[in-house]
This record gives C-alpha cells, sequence and structure tokens, in this order.
C-alpha cells in the first residue's frame, strides 16, 4: 500500500513542470494512447486550460477555485492503453463540464485538480453551498 502510494507521488513529481508548477497533457488517441491530437491540457494552481485546434485554435480557461468536483471515467480499451478521461464539474458560466479526454497518468491529473481547486477555494475565501428545496415551495407557503 505504501509502495504505491509513493509511487503515485513519484508520478506526479515527473508531472508537475518544476519551473512553471504546472502540468502539461495532451489528448491522446484511445488505440496505443499516442498523442496524436491537437488538444492540450495545462493545468497550474491557479487555472485550467484546454487548448483545441489547428487552423480555428480555441483557449477555454476555468479558474481552479470554480472547479467543485472531480470524476474518473475509463473504458476497457482505455485502461488497456493507460489512459482515462477526468471530468472537472464547474460552477463556470460556460462549461459545466469540463471533459480532460484520453490523457496518460488520468488517476494523478485528478487528485491534483482535486487538492489544488480546494486550496484556491481556501485561498479566495470561497464557499460552495448547496441549495436544497429551492423552487420546492409551494406558493402558500411564500409571505406576500
Amino acid at each position: 500500500m505504501a509502495d504505491a502510494l509513493d509511487e503515485r507521488e513519484k508520478i506526479m513529481e515527473s508531472l508537475v513542470d518544476e519551473e512553471e508548477g504546472e502540468i502539461v497533457e495532451k489528448k491522446r488517441w484511445v488505440l496505443f494512447g499516442l498523442p496524436w491530437t491537437f488538444t492540450t491540457y495545462s493545468i497550474n494552481k491557479d487555472v485550467l486550460t484546454v487548448n483545441t485546434g489547428v487552423f480555428s485554435k480555441q483557449e477555454n480557461d476555468c479558474y481552479m477555485y470554480k472547479i467543485q468536483d472531480v470524476r474518473l471515467k475509463s473504458t476497457v480499451m482505455q485502461r488497456w492503453s493507460g489512459l482515462g478521461d477526468v471530468v472537472c464539474y464547474t460552477g463556470d458560466t460556460t462549461d459545466r463540464e469540463l471533459v480532460l479526454k484520453n490523457i496518460k497518468h488520468s488517476k494523478e491529473v485528478k487528485n491534483y485538480i482535486l487538492k489544488n481547486s480546494e486550496v484556491a477555494r481556501l485561498r479566495r475565501r470561497t464557499l460552495n453551498t448547496l441549495n436544497i428545496g429551492a423552487g420546492e415551495m409551494a406558493d402558500d407557503d411564500m409571505d406576500v
């Protein structure tokens, strides 16, 4: 168990660029995990950036403090190739779900995003709350 944790920490240290303090990953083909696509994911302590396209480039940013939850999904073919999808559920207005498709070391990337999003929320002193039961109130229960 401790060996697996040490291995994950070594992988995370190798993924994070020392100078920039960010992870840069490319979207890959599921078959053999080759990075022959034009989508790049850059993750640092403040912002998650998705760059796509060749002729028509698009850049999408999401602040880390807006990421509320992270999920890891992987199919049998993805696991066979050592890949996975990291789904980030955000409070961002442009994209409620940011999907980092077919990336290597997806579990470590998911943990990095989850940890740094919590740190960013604490640093900005933001609070996520659930609005339970809002909209379920009957008209006669409301004071007019």
